[in-house]
């Protein structure tokens, strides 16, 4: 098997992390066209990723915040980003890099693009490699936002239907789970999902 010097698959998730900065700087500088709005999931435990004491606590592995109604003071860096947002009232800053990005979505137009999270190990000689292993779900077909929700987190224990914060803010959590399509990364809707999977060489 041939093998990869060049590392296509880290240029390319470059590339696409490169996008998702430029949409969210155009965002940050001219607000949300049209009906424009974005899904970002991300590795809360990622190092440089900036959360309170109680968002850790309650989203332990990763969260989706969404940039649609409230949200304020989005900051775009290089390497990262940082946005004001209401979690059940309470005002929170979070800050992103973009090396954390599990995956962005933004519904309104069907887009979607996810991530492999790539992690440092030691090759066979010695030399640091990079093991994808580890991969995240892919991203949902479909999703469905709340009109007044500006940011919709996975916590590992949901609220019930009859509990008192999902009286308060009902959120229609996206829909994870796909068919299976034999490698077809087209949502439903006709939409455009770029897996990375299909640049690397098996």
């Amino acid at each position: 098997m041939t093998v990869d010097h060049i590392r296509y698959d880290i240029l390319t998730q470059d590339a696409l992390r490169s996008v998702v900065r430029t949409v969210l700087e155009d965002a940050a500088r001219n607000g949300l066209p049209g009906e424009h709005h974005f899904y970002v999931a991300f590795d809360t435990r990622a190092e440089g990723v900036k959360l309170s004491q109680r968002m850790r606590a309650q989203y332990p592995e990763e969260m989706t915040v969404v940039l649609q109604h409230q949200f304020w003071d989005l900051v775009v860096a290089d390497d990262q980003f940082e946005v004001g947002l209401s979690f059940g009232g309470v005002p929170e800053r979070v800050v992103v890099p973009f090396a954390a990005i599990k995956s962005f979505v933004d519904p309104s137009v069907q887009f979607g693009v996810q991530f492999e999270m790539l992690v440092a190990t030691e090759g066979a000689d010695g030399e640091m490699v990079a093991d994808d292993s580890a991969k995240p779900a892919r991203p949902p077909a479909e999703h469905r936002p709340t009109s007044e929700v500006a940011a919709v987190p996975t916590p590992a224990n949901p609220p019930t239907a009859n509990s008192p914060s999902a009286k308060k803010a009902p959120v229609t959590k996206p829909e994870t789970e796909q068919k299976d399509t034999d490698g077809d990364d087209t949502p439903a809707g006709g939409g455009q999902v770029v897996n990375l999977d299909r640049f690397r060489k098996k």
